[in-house]
């Protein structure tokens, strides 16, 4: 076979071509005494550099009109020590509910109790010894019997719990600053996956039945959901399944969800993140890829930048 001939090939003129990116676009390296603001600023205006800033800029749109903002938080982000951004957006009121399944709770008991969490599974396991903390079980079998019984859910419960244990890390601890602030937190178990659910005393029965009170009170937080902002942090399964339950309901009592933004945040692309979460519920969804432990932080930064340029007249415009 003869190569192809390429005499007569058409070409154009390559101003006249669209194009995707252009010099404007491209990230500017900044110098060690650049702000935080300067720095945020530099990023390209592509992809996820354009996705963080749109985030940020819709957080604090929310915020501004009053829109409710809600942060589903799995346990890895938990552990990897970004609770206190979200607990900082509670306390500022920019945050209108917390929403966590059982890894999530559990660590964030533990590192209010204890001051540290997740153990070596690796090591505890050939022994038997994986799971068996008794305060950390104990703490679950009072909260889901207590949340059971006053009608008020898992979280409610555990976040009083911890406030009546006066906690050593208390301020860690991102239950523990809903309860305090007076805002929805729940927590939706799914049985025989958390360790806690390996000790005798912590009631299966109470605890689904906790967890189940939770899930219908997520129902009413997400009826008030439209034009506002679901954050999905984390949680691959359980949270996106239990978001699309909520919004079913929702739905089948005729609430609207109009302009519901949904964000999802996490290491890798995740089949349910993408249906369940940034496409069947949202008018819009952003998916940000990558380390908890960086972008968590980010985006908080962002906001902060944000809210801090809108309170300060001569502020220079923030990039959209």
């Amino acid at each position: 076979m003869k190569p192809f001939d390429l005499h007569g090939l058409k070409t154009y003129d390559l101003q006249s071509r669209p194009s995707k990116v252009f010099h404007e676009d491209l990230g500017r390296p900044v110098g060690p005494g650049a702000s935080l603001q300067d720095w945020l600023d530099s990023l390209p205006c592509l992809l996820a550099g354009n996705d963080l800033r749109r985030v940020s800029q819709l957080l604090c749109q929310a915020h501004r009109q009053g829109h409710a903002v809600v942060a589903a938080v799995g346990g890895h982000v938990i552990k990897t020590g970004c609770a206190p951004y979200f607990i900082d957006w509670v306390r500022r009121g920019i945050l209108s509910g917390v929403v966590l399944n059982g890894a999530a709770a559990i660590h964030d008991f533990e590192l209010a109790f204890a001051g540290k969490t997740s153990e070596d599974v690796a090591g505890q396991l050939p022994s038997g010894q994986f799971g068996m903390a008794r305060e950390t079980a104990d703490a679950f079998a009072v909260a889901a019997r207590a949340g059971a019984e006053d009608e008020h859910g898992l979280g409610w419960a555990l976040g009083r719990h911890l406030d009546q244990l006066g906690c050593p890390h208390a301020g860690v601890s991102l239950v523990l600053a809903a309860y305090r602030a007076g805002i929805p937190c729940t927590i939706h178990v799914a049985l025989g996956t958390d360790t806690v659910h390996m000790h005798p005393h912590v009631s299966g029965a109470a605890l689904g039945e906790a967890s189940l009170i939770d899930f219908r009170r997520l129902c009413s937080l997400v009826a008030t959901m439209a034009n506002g902002i679901w954050l999905n942090l984390g949680s691959a399964v359980v949270l996106p399944e239990t978001l699309l339950k909520a919004v079913a309901v929702v739905r089948n009592f005729g609430h609207s969800l109009d302009g519901l933004v949904t964000v999802n945040v996490d290491k890798q692309a995740q089949y349910r993140c993408l249906v369940n979460v940034l496409q069947r519920p949202a008018a819009e969804g952003i998916e940000l890829t990558g380390h908890h432990e960086i972008l968590l932080p980010l985006l908080h930064a962002a906001v902060a930048c944000r809210l801090a340029a809108a309170a300060t007249p001569d502020s220079r415009p923030q990039a959209a």
